[in-house]
């Protein structure tokens, strides 16, 4: 029996091939398509399948939206998807879709150390809860809780939540973005999505310069985000606005790191994923980010034991597979 496993994003969707025997950590074939270039999942499953040559029963996949009762929505992608409707299109005996936030939850207990990169070490708790938070395209947030023999993952739609500014600077990030949204969620300032808010205040506010060139690389149609990274990030003659978007964006993930901390008591650790924290590893290993974590007044000694580690690896597929195969097994 062979399985599909997905992970489904905004900006991109994963898909690979596992058998049985070799489990949910190696997959038999892979492959990344750009997530709106096609129609539905359904269209970039069948280009997949294709190229498959033994045939696969099931699928599990993760989706980045809320699943109820079978059905999800991308949340910044026009796609609807069922699991009835996904299995009768593709031919397969079964399919089920679950959060992306909760299969990477699902994957944090199989992680081995070279999956991670870790900020802090901390004194993790056994048993403690864990939390992961997930920057990409919007952000994510899960948890996972010890039932006495396992942990077991909760999906969230945290990201969705208000935003909290903690300085002068972010109340009038707050303000600046309520012009465009009467609901400021933490998503709209820290995410793939939020990123070009920040730039934009930066830039609105006279805060920092906006060269000529970035500007038309901007204006050009490339994604507004991985521009904006990478010119923060080049090793010579980075750009000042970009550094300072880039110095905003992690003094409000920690801030939101810690505050999720806080709310599932996260003595177990807390987990970074997502493709922004991998980008901008670099710059969240210089301290800022843990500033920013800690800054919870009465619990700041309570946050500097809480383990934080970056997730190196493809972690959603890891644990769409994972799921997979339980639900397999059961």
């Amino acid at each position: 029996m062979l399985l599909l496993a997905g992970d489904i994003g905004g900006t991109k969707t994963d898909l690979a091939v596992y058998s049985a025997e070799g489990g949910p950590r190696k997959p038999l074939t892979q492959a990344e398509f750009p997530s709106a270039s096609y129609p539905s999942l359904e269209a970039i499953a069948r280009e997949f399948l294709a190229k498959v040559e033994q045939p696969v029963d099931r699928a599990c996949f993760d989706v980045a939206g809320p699943v109820i009762d079978g059905r999800a929505k991308i949340t910044n992608l026009p796609w609807v998807m069922d699991e009835a409707t996904l299995g009768q299109e593709l031919g397969l005996n079964s399919v089920h879709l679950l959060n992306d936030l909760e299969a990477i939850a699902r994957a944090v207990p199989i992680l081995e150390t070279a999956d991670v990169y870790t900020l802090n070490s901390g004194q993790p708790v056994p048993g403690g809860t864990i939390a992961v938070i997930a920057p990409g395209t919007g952000l994510g947030e899960a948890f996972l809780t010890w039932d006495g023999s396992r942990y077991q993952a909760h999906a969230s739609e945290g990201g969705h939540a208000d935003f909290a500014p903690t300085d002068p600077t972010q109340i009038e990030l707050l303000r600046y973005v309520r012009k465009l949204d009467a609901h400021v969620s933490v998503e709209r300032v820290c995410s793939g999505i939020g990123i070009p808010n920040i730039y934009e205040y930066l830039r609105d506010s006279g805060i920092a310069q906006e060269s000529p060139k970035l500007a038309e690389q901007l204006r050009g149609g490339e994604d507004r985000t991985r521009v904006i990274l990478e010119a923060a990030l080049q090793p010579t003659a980075p750009c000042p606005l970009c550094i300072a978007t880039l110095d905003t964006f992690i003094a409000i993930l920690g801030a939101e790191a810690g505050n999720l901390a806080l709310k599932v008591l996260a003595t177990g650790g807390v987990y970074l994923a997502g493709g922004i924290p991998l980008h901008v590893l670099p710059a969240l290993a210089q301290g800022h980010f843990l500033e920013a974590f800690r800054r919870k007044g009465r619990f700041a000694d309570l946050l500097g034991r809480v383990p934080v580690h970056v997730i190196t690896c493809r972690a959603a597929l890891i644990g769409a597979a994972s799921r997979g195969f339980e639900l397999t097994r059961q």
